[in-house]
């Protein structure tokens, strides 16, 4: 009987001393993104009723994303839209596989803090998949499955990943 305890205890020990968990750090992400880029502005947007300008600030695998929003019409609580301009925050994460950018996150208050489900502007979670093509080192052009008009981002300031436990 104590043969077989044996035997499985030092296969358990074995297999423990092989085996360790992976350290607790966030992924590298993408090193050519890694940065701060921002969108000045958008082909005709004079002439549109609504559009967005965008801010990326990627770190590692995190993505901070200031979403500057701009109407000619009055789509909700004029407290809240501030006369037709005003800004959401998303703080996530991002995964690219080849030309795919993959941006999993929520909608934040200014401090990149969790937003509550109240009060103005969107909260909760935002999904978002764009196409990325890399037009030089410092141009970077994202296209939203949701939205035809392309982001055009330029690099403000270069980063380099070092990352930071969980």
């Amino acid at each position: 009987m104590q043969k077989p305890f044996a035997f499985y205890l030092s296969a358990f020990c074995l297999l423990m001393a092989a085996c360790s968990p992976n350290p607790n750090l966030q992924g590298k992400g993408t090193d050519y993104l890694q940065g701060e880029w921002q969108q000045d502005s958008i082909p005709m947007q004079k002439q549109l009723l609504n559009y967005s300008l965008y801010r990326f600030k990627i770190n590692c695998d995190s993505v901070y994303i200031e979403q500057s929003e701009y109407s000619k019409v009055n789509p909700g609580a004029d407290s809240c839209m501030a006369g037709g301009h005003w800004k959401e925050y998303i703080r996530g994460t991002y995964s690219q596989s080849h030309d795919t950018l993959d941006i999993k996150g929520n909608f934040c208050n200014a401090d990149y803090s969790l937003k509550k489900q109240a009060g103005c502007f969107r909260s909760g979670p935002y999904e978002e998949i764009f196409t990325v093509s890399k037009k030089t080192d410092s141009l970077v052009q994202f296209l939203s499955t949701s939205n035809v008009i392309p982001i055009n981002l330029h690099l403000t300031k270069r980063t380099t990943c070092s990352p930071k436990p969980l």
